[in-house]
C-alpha cells in the first residue's frame, strides 16, 4: 500500500508539474473587444469557407474530417479536465474533481457524435446524430460567441480551448449542413429534438446519479436538480423552482433549433438556386 501511494504521488505530481507549465495567466478579454470580434471575423469566414469545401467530399473523406474533429475534441477535453483537476482550487480543493466540468454537456456531445458519425453505417441513427450536430451544435456554438463570458478565462490556455472548441462547432454543424446528404424537412428537426431532449434525460439522470458524491455540483445541460445557471433562467429557476424552469429552458433551445433549422433551410435553397 505504501508502494501504491508513492506511485499515486508521483503521478499526480508530475501530471500537476506538466499542467502548471501551461498554466499562462492572461488578462481576461473583454467581451466585444479586439481579440473576441477579430476570432469570430477570422476563424468564422474560415469555417465557413472549409465548410462548403468540405461539405462536396467523398463520403470517406467526410468521415475522416469528422473523426479528426472528434479526436481533437477528446484530446483538448482531457487536457481541460485535467487543467481544471490539477490546476484549479475552486470549487474544491487542486487535486479533486471538478464536477461541474463532466463531459456531457450540450457542446461536449460532438466530441461524442463526431467519432460515431464516422465509423456508423448510413442509416437512421447517423442520420439523427448528424441532423442534431447541423441544428443544435451549430446553435450552440455560434451562441457562445454572442455571450462569451462563459469562454473567458484567466489562463490563455482554457481561454483558446474555449473559443477554438466552440468555433469548431460551428465548422461541424455547417460541413453536414451544406452536405449533399442533408434533407432539410421537418423530418430533420424532429430528430434532432428528439436526440436532444434524449440526451437532455441522460445529463438529468446523470445529475442524479452523481447529486451525492459531486455535492450538488454537478449540472449537466442544466436541466435540474441544480438551478439553471443561464441568465433569465437562473431567476425563473430561483423563483419558481428548477422543476418549472427546466421544460421553459428545453423549450427555448428547441424554439432555438428551429430558427437556425429555417435560417439554414433557407440558406440551402437559396445555394441550390445558385448552383
Amino acid at each position: 500500500m505504501y508502494y501504491f501511494n508513492l506511485i499515486k504521488i508521483y503521478k499526480d505530481s508530475f501530471i500537476s508539474d506538466i499542467l502548471n507549465s501551461t498554466a499562462w495567466t492572461m488578462e481576461p478579454i473583454k467581451p466585444y473587444g479586439l481579440f473576441h470580434i477579430g476570432f469570430v471575423l477570422i476563424c468564422g469566414t474560415l469555417s465557413v469557407v472549409l465548410a462548403l469545401k468540405c461539405s462536396k467530399l467523398s463520403d470517406k473523406k467526410f468521415r475522416k474530417v469528422l473523426f479528426g474533429c472528434g479526436l481533437f475534441l477528446i484530446i483538448t477535453e482531457i487536457y481541460k479536465i485535467l487543467f481544471y483537476t490539477y490546476v484549479i482550487d475552486e470549487p474544491v480543493p487542486v487535486g479533486q474533481f471538478k464536477w461541474w466540468v463532466f463531459p456531457f454537456q450540450l457542446c461536449s456531445i460532438p466530441m461524442y457524435f463526431s467519432i460515431l458519425g464516422a465509423f456508423l453505417p448510413n442509416g437512421k441513427l447517423r442520420r439523427s446524430i448528424l441532423d442534431f450536430m447541423a441544428i443544435f451544435n451549430l446553435m450552440s456554438g455560434a451562441i457562445a460567441f454572442t455571450e462569451p463570458s462563459g469562454l473567458i478565462h484567466p489562463y490563455w490556455t482554457l481561454t483558446l480551448h474555449a473559443f477554438i472548441w466552440h468555433m469548431l462547432l460551428v465548422f461541424i454543424g455547417l460541413m453536414i449542413a451544406f452536405s449533399k446528404d442533408m434533407d432539410w424537412n421537418i423530418k430533420t428537426y424532429k430528430r434532432s429534438v428528439l436526440v436532444f431532449l434524449g440526451l437532455a434525460l441522460v445529463a438529468f439522470c446523470i445529475n442524479l446519479i452523481f447529486w451525492n458524491v459531486s455535492n450538488g455540483d454537478i449540472n449537466m445541460f442544466y436541466v435540474g436538480p441544480k438551478n439553471n445557471p443561464i441568465f433569465f433562467f437562473k431567476d425563473i429557476a430561483k423563483n419558481y423552482g428548477w422543476y418549472i424552469c427546466t421544460p421553459i429552458y428545453l423549450f427555448a433551445l428547441c424554439l432555438g433549433a428551429y430558427i437556425f433549422y429555417f435560417l439554414m433551410k433557407f440558406i440551402n435553397s437559396k445555394r441550390k438556386i445558385n448552383n
